[in-house]
């Protein structure tokens, strides 16, 4: 039993490991809310706010989200929210006030969230 117990759990924790990004400098975002939107068309505005979306980076890797507090991990680029309300959404930083979401096997779609200001 204790056997198969201790290859379980390395084996766990490398499954876990796998979602995770692997490369780059482990960072922090900058500090404020994040407004979450869809493009438009030619016909409309040219962005579609998605205020369910939104989210607010606190101190050090903390946000907060639908009135809940949770985690992020960013690394290189890559930015992976670990616990909290938006526990498994992924985002790529294209720019310092602006990212973008990732799917699950890792294409960006079309959802940008944008550093709209500092927390209230």
């Amino acid at each position: 039993m204790a056997l198969t117990a201790a290859i379980a759990l390395p084996a766990a924790a490398l499954s876990a490991q796998a979602n995770m990004p692997q490369s780059g400098r482990i960072d922090t975002l900058p500090i404020g809310q994040y407004e979450c939107a869809l493009p438009g068309d030619a016909s409309g505005p040219a962005w579609e706010p998605v205020p369910q979306r939104d989210f607010t980076i606190l101190n050090g890797s903390s946000y907060e989200a639908k009135g809940e507090r949770g985690i992020y991990l960013l690394r290189g680029s890559e930015v992976t929210f670990t616990a909290g309300p938006l526990k498994g959404r992924m985002m790529e930083r294209t720019g310092q006030r602006m990212l973008r979401e990732k799917a699950a096997d890792g294409t960006l779609g079309r959802m940008r969230c944008v550093l709209a200001g500092p927390v209230n």
